[in-house]
């Protein structure tokens, strides 16, 4: 099997305790990335909390979910979250996947799209979609994606978004690569927190145009690296 770069690893390894140190994640949740030297394989660690993920903990899997290389350790049930969006996303490279507190609320009240708020979330661009497992799974369900039509169909809900929340469960949310999908998990979350705040005051609520929003993350994509480095020092 192709050796993942050792700096992807290690890029993974923070990832995982930047978005536990954000509260993106706790002892649930997870993040991907698509393997360097494959782009139809992907890594992310066992299953494990987050906070304690090392070089050691990570796996590789076929986009079916298969681990890989006679790798017989525990996996996340839920790993066909990221197999499913990385073959209908060839512009993906990392997904997150996040049980974030302030997201759950937009994914059940029908009336609340989430929306970007202010410049920092300007990536979410348009109302994020919200992912029904009773759509695709029934009502014989327990919300956990957990095999590969059922990642599809969540695949299917983000579409070309950034982001998609899911039915009292919480979000999934991607990137070109783990540094973005990082700092757009982190906005996510954060967004909902505003947006909860700015609609609990009453009254209309002013969004981001689409104008100013495409400006925004035009203007934020150079500024990933910035985060990156203080978030990754603080983890």
């Amino acid at each position: 099997m192709i050796a993942a770069d050792h700096s992807l690893v290690a890029d993974l390894v923070s990832a995982n305790h930047i978005l536990f140190r954000h509260g993106i994640v706790d002892a649930f949740g997870h993040v991907s990335v698509r393997h360097d030297g494959d782009p139809a394989r992907f890594l992310l660690a066992r299953n494990m909390a987050p906070a304690l993920v090392t070089p050691a903990d990570i796996m590789a899997f076929a986009h079916d979910g298969t681990p890989l290389g006679g790798d017989d350790r525990q996996p996340y049930l839920e790993r066909f979250i990221h197999g499913a969006i990385y073959r209908a996303r060839p512009d993906v490279s990392a997904v997150v996947h996040s049980h974030a507190a302030s997201l759950i609320p937009f994914g059940v009240v029908h009336d609340a799209p989430l929306r970007p708020i202010y410049h920092m979330s300007s990536f979410l661009l348009r109302p994020v979609p919200v992912f029904e497992i009773r759509d695709a799974a029934g009502p014989e369900n327990d919300l956990l994606v957990r095999d590969d039509a059922l990642g599809d169909a969540l695949a299917a809900a983000l579409g070309d978004h950034t982001a998609v929340l899911m039915r009292g469960h919480g979000a999934t949310i991607v990137g070109r690569d783990v540094r973005q999908a990082v700092f757009c998990a982190v906005y996510t979350a954060q967004n909902a927190l505003l947006q909860s705040d700015a609609m609990r005051l009453g009254g209309a609520v002013t969004y981001l145009s689409e104008t100013e929003a495409e400006r925004a993350t035009v203007t934020n994509a150079g500024q990933v690296e910035r985060a990156w480095s203080l978030w990754r020092r603080d983890a």
